[in-house]
């Protein structure tokens, strides 16, 4: 196939890409970038594209995975956590202060001391979860895999379950 019958083919299929764009993006701005990025990456690799198969099937999969995209980096971008934030929670008790100062500061003593006991390999996967990191920002800030940040971060909480069994109520 031509370089000029397949930007014929993409053209005659385009207008059919603006309304799954508008519902994606539920934007009528953002869905005419999304067809218009969709569009480009689809004439930038029409060598992939396979002559008699189905071209709106292989755009509309360009177009959600292109959306998919987007959308992760703006999530990723909007939920950025300074990575040594997480430090002063261990080492602060004035952060914790409930209305009976006298046992808030005892339990929050037995609970610095629990984390402290932690291996480092599973407290430092626990606290940044604790401060708000998300299981595969995790992941990418310790390269490790994220299987692994979450059966750490699970044995973590079971050991300080373990060793914060005095504080359990009863039910």
């Amino acid at each position: 196939m031509t370089a000029i019958e397949f930007t014929n083919l993409v053209q005659g299929v385009s207008q059919s890409l603006r309304p799954v764009a508008m519902k994606l993006t539920r934007d009528a701005d953002d869905a005419k970038d999304l067809v218009q990025e969709t569009l480009l990456k689809a004439l930038n690799n029409r060598d992939k594209f396979k002559s008699g198969t189905n071209i709106k099937a292989w755009l509309y999969t360009i177009m959600r995975n292109t959306f998919i995209n987007n959308y992760n980096k703006i999530t990723k971008r909007s939920s950025n956590i300074d990575s040594a934030e997480y430090l002063q929670y261990l080492n602060t008790d004035e952060n914790y202060i409930t209305q009976n100062k006298g046992t808030a500061t005892f339990v929050m003593s037995d609970i610095n001391k629990a984390i402290a006991q932690l291996n480092e390999e599973h407290r430092t996967p626990f606290m940044m979860y604790y401060v708000g990191y998300k299981y595969l920002e995790i992941a990418d800030k310790l390269q490790i895999p994220i299987g692994t940040v979450k059966n750490r971060i699970h044995i973590a909480r079971k050991e300080l379950k373990q060793m914060l069994k005095v504080y359990q109520q009863e039910a």
